[in-house]
């Protein structure tokens, strides 16, 4: 991470960014937790599901089914070093889908927030009440 208090740049945060979807495309638990501030919050507004904490979103990458596919298309960042959003294309389950993500960051780098966007509304399946909040 950054480390020095002072912000990121637009590098370094898109750098964050694609090594927390490596990681998570990779399913590398550790790698995409060191990604995360401690108290970090994950919204999916189409579900109206929310994750506080990294244990708990860590968790829920690793309980989701394994066999998706991860292809970064774009990365962008702010010049302030606080925000950045990401077009993805997923495979999964022989399903392709294109989502958008936002993340904000802390000064060290790590990300605080984040938020996806996917085509359509859906209901969570079950199986993740107990990792989630509903809104």
């Amino acid at each position: 991470m950054v480390g020095t208090g002072r912000g990121a740049t637009g590098a370094e945060l898109r750098a964050v960014v694609r090594t927390y979807w490596t990681a998570a495309d990779a399913r590398d638990w550790d790698a995409l937790a060191a990604t995360l501030a401690d108290e970090v919050v994950y919204d999916l507004p189409q579900s109206r599901e929310r994750i506080r904490g990294k244990e708990r979103y860590v968790r829920f990458n690793q309980e989701c089914p394994g066999g998706r596919r991860i292809r970064i298309e774009r990365i962008v960042a702010d010049g302030e070093g606080r925000q950045a959003a990401a077009r993805t294309h997923v495979t999964a389950d022989g399903e392709e889908l294109r989502a958008i993500h936002f993340f904000t960051f802390d000064a060290q780098g790590r990300i605080t927030e984040m938020t996806d966007f996917w085509p359509e509304s859906y209901e969570p399946p079950a199986g993740r009440e107990h990792l989630i909040e509903r809104y």
